[in-house]
Formats: C-alpha cells, structure tokens, sequence
C-alpha cells in the first residue's frame, strides 16, 4: 500500500514540476517543417492508439477522465476538419496498439482497469467500417499492454509491452490465416515503446523499463527476410511514451516521457547520414500518443501534456 501511495505521490509531483525538453538533435534549418492546430479531440485522452482508415484518422481507447480507462473510438476527417463516433471497443481499454494491413484496421493488447489496477490483454479486434462494429481475432499469443504495432507487407507485427512484467515478445499476425506466429524477440524487453514500418523493415524506438527507471535510446531494426535485428542509430533521448510514423519511407518521432520530462521532440531518421535530425518541436509537448501519416501529413491527437497521468484534446498535425 506504501508503494502505491509513494507511486501516487511521484505522478502527482511530476505533473506540478516536469519540465519540457526539446531535441538534442542538430536542427533540420532547411525544412523544418510547420505545425497546424486541428479541431479538438471530442474525448480528451492520453495512451491511446491511433491509426489511418478510409481518409479519416482513427484514435481509439486510452485514459479518460480520471485516469480511468475508455472505450471511446472517434474518427477524424481532414478534409472537414471534423470528428465523427464510432463503434466503442468491446471493453474500455488503454495502452494498446493500433495498425492497419492490407485496407484493414485492427487493434491488438493493450490494459484494462484504472489508476493501479491494470490487467494485459490478449485481445484483437478488428473494425468492420461497413457494419460499424469490432469483431475478436486470434488473441495474442502473449498478453501485454503498452506495447507497439506495425504493418509490415500483409502481417501485423506485435513487439515488447509488459504483463507483470516486461517483454521481449515479437509476435506476428497473418489476417489471412487469422494466426499468430513468434519471431525473433527484442534483445532489449521494453515498453512504451513505438514501432514503425519503412522500406519493408520494422522499426523498434525506444521504450522503457519503468515509470521511474531506465529510459532507452534503442532503434532496433527487424529485417523480415533475415528472420533477425539489427542495431540503427540511437534516439538523441532516451525516453518512453512517444510516437513513430512514415513519410516517404523516412521514419518520424514525435514526443515522449522520461521522469519529471516531457518532450515536445519532432525528430527524422536521415539513412544517409544515419542520423536523427530535428524537425519543427510539437507546439504542445505530450506523450502517451499514437502519430498517424496520412496524405503527406502525420496527425497526433490526445496524449498527455504533463508526465503521469494528464489527459488532452489537442490535436495538431505536421507537414515536412
């Protein structure tokens, strides 16, 4: 019970006294990039999962009012700068991860309960836009929750998160034999951690060990024909809790958390260089967020603007 308290005590002081951190990164002067500001997210919300079906940006589950958690689904349109409800999950979740294979949206893991009282999920679902409705998939071998998710080619790929514990697991999902196999684990178990798909290969970034503890720098690269990881540069900060998402085949970073920090980071990968690059900082620092590219432009809506638990309707867009 002390633990807990203490626990309690910690996320309540940082939410007073964290400060916001910019990239280390030399400065794209160039290309920046610029920021827009979006209709709000009509459900303010952080840990969430996102990703992009049928021209609309989707932002699904996460921590609502109270730090308790949501089955909220809203979908934004950009072209009407407006949010429409859809189908809530089958059951209020949050720290789960979202992606989309071959025209197909699906969500994966994730926690149920509030405050301290989390529970692993094994579950998948998949959205069915025609009927409005979420239907069960072959669960996820291993349950865990703030984990994160890729499409790469026609397979879901499922990597790290935590179940009492953290994980190495890479697990991967054929929708078109609705099964999972294993893969090749994280050499380093983590979570909160972002994932992203580029030039055929999965991106592992980031992540950490806990709330309070270790914060990673890793960029671990999946090759999917040499069934293994490799080693790419590591993130100017270490830290938890931030997005990914692809342009052009160029990997992005938006955010994140490390203790009593908050980043208002917009970092690229440059392959040519092999190195992060700064990008136009987020003019709302958040983590606890999901980045979502969609028609040259990479969306992140809700997230949490202090560490710990702080819940928002933000919703700003970048474009290179």
């Amino acid at each position: 019970m002390r633990r807990i308290v203490a626990l309690a005590a910690v996320v309540l002081l940082a939410g007073c006294f964290g400060v916001t951190t910019e990239s280390r990164a030399p400065l794209d002067v160039a290309t920046p990039g610029t920021w827009t500001t979006l209709a709000p997210l009509p459900t303010p919300r952080q840990e969430v999962a996102a990703a992009a079906l049928d021209g609309r940006v989707f932002v699904i589950g996460g921590f609502g009012e109270n730090a308790e958690p949501v089955a909220v689904v809203e979908a934004y349109d950009p072209t009407t700068d407006r949010w429409e409800a859809r189908a809530p999950l089958p059951a209020p979740t949050h720290h789960a991860a979202a992606a989309v294979v071959s025209g197909r949206l699906f969500v994966v893991g994730g926690f149920t309960g509030g405050r301290m009282s989390w529970v692993a999920q094994a579950e998948l679902y998949e959205y069915d836009p025609a009927r409005n409705a979420w239907i069960a998939r072959a669960p996820l071998p291993t349950p865990r929750g703030a984990l994160a998710a890729a499409a790469v080619g026609d397979r879901l790929h499922a990597v790290g998160g935590s179940s009492g514990g953290l994980t190495p697991a890479h697990e991967i999902y054929d929708p078109a034999t609705n099964r999972w196999t294993a893969a090749a684990p994280l050499a380093v178990p983590r979570d909160h951690l972002a994932a992203a798909s580029a030039n055929g290969h999965l991106w592992a970034i980031g992540g950490r060990r806990s709330f309070l503890g270790e914060q990673y720098d890793n960029v671990d690269v999946y090759v999917p024909a040499d069934e293994r990881w490799t080693v790419s540069t590591p993130l100017p900060s270490a830290r938890g809790g931030l997005a990914a998402a692809v342009l052009g085949n160029r990997v992005f970073v938006f955010g994140g958390e490390a203790p009593l920090r908050i980043f208002a980071s917009a970092e690229m990968y440059d392959p040519v260089k092999q190195q992060w690059i700064a990008k136009t900082a987020m003019p709302t620092p958040r983590h606890g967020i999901a980045a979502v590219a969609l028609n040259g432009r990479i969306y992140v809506a809700g997230g949490g603007t202090q560490p710990g638990f702080a819940r928002s309707d933000v919703n700003e867009a970048y474009q290179p």
